[in-house]
């Protein structure tokens, strides 16, 4: 199955500690596929074969510095098993037909889709300086792009209800098209036809910003980290 490895928290997230506390080196030593954002927000990072994208508010597509931060990623090494074909599905039916295929929904799982789709809406979201806004107020702060009939890969988790806070509960995807000029967080995505495989995870390693003086001492609010998360992420 594999490990699953993730730096920080979305929870951390929501009262607006966007500081980078991890280098994309670093990161990349736990694994060469994943997604994640920098420093800031800063656009959204898709990464596939060990090389990081990062799909910017401004509709660019670049590679970032190894010396780049995130404060927040998930990656793992790429053991990914085949599911099948999926097509002529739209995006209302996507996820639950996605979530049929989980050997279990109490397990983290990588997900990777593969093929043509004839819409892809995403986002990123633009960089935000300090002081940092709460997580829910970039929303308003963010770029939205849709490409149609565009083949490329969804990489991405579904994250366990059990665990929300850690992550956002649900399917969490990004997207990258095979030019590697267009992405970013999926809003909205119909597929035409894409292979579809999954790789579920008995391992966990969460590395938290155990040197960040802002997260030491941050007072997080309980009651409103997942309502908030789930508002920000869909």
């Amino acid at each position: 199955m594999g490990k699953l490895y993730q730096h920080g928290t979305l929870a951390t997230l929501v009262p607006g500690l966007f500081a980078g506390t991890q280098t994309l080196s670093e990161l990349l030593t736990h694994g060469d596929t994943g997604i994640g954002t920098l420093t800031g927000l800063n656009g959204e990072l898709i990464i596939l074969d060990g090389v990081v994208y990062q799909m910017t508010a401004a509709g660019q597509v670049l590679q970032p510095e190894a010396t780049a931060q995130v404060p927040f990623a998930n990656v793992h090494h790429a053991d990914f098993t085949p599911a099948g074909t999926v097509t002529n599905l739209s995006d209302a039916q996507l996820r639950p037909a996605l979530q049929a295929k989980l050997p279990s929904v109490n397990l983290f799982t990588a997900v990777k889709l593969t093929g043509t789709f004839a819409s892809v809406t995403t986002r990123a979201v633009r960089e935000q300086q300090p002081p940092y806004p709460t997580l829910t107020a970039t929303a308003a702060d963010q770029a939205v792009f849709t490409r149609e009939q565009v083949t490329g890969t969804v990489v991405g988790y579904w994250s366990p209800t059990l665990y929300a806070g850690m992550a956002a509960p649900g399917f969490h995807l990004h997207f990258l098209n095979a030019a590697h000029d267009f992405g970013g967080h999926i809003l909205a995505l119909t597929v035409a036809s894409a292979e579809l495989a999954l790789q579920p995870f008995a391992d966990i390693q969460l590395h938290l910003p155990s040197t960040d003086p802002a997260f030491l001492h941050e007072a997080f609010d309980e009651s409103r980290i997942v309502a908030d998360i789930v508002k920000a992420e869909s």
